[in-house]
């Protein structure tokens, strides 16, 4: 699956520790997502939407689009 959660995160200025301590996950979760290499579960990613106060489908995308 696709996100553009290193986009959003990069726009805000923050380190992937500070988004890891804001989501309540490893630092290594934050990269994991951000590369690909692992999907968030549906309600990490549901905190990563208000967070970001975005919805679901705008930070993670079908593989297919």
């Amino acid at each position: 699956m696709k996100n553009r959660l290193k986009v959003l995160r990069a726009e805000r200025d923050w380190s992937q520790a500070e988004l890891a301590g804001r989501l309540d996950v490893s630092r290594q979760a934050v990269n994991a997502i951000e590369t690909g290499k692992h999907d968030p579960s549906l309600g990490l990613a549901f905190k990563i939407s208000r967070l970001f106060e975005m919805p679901v489908e705008n930070i993670f995308l079908d593989d297919e689009d």
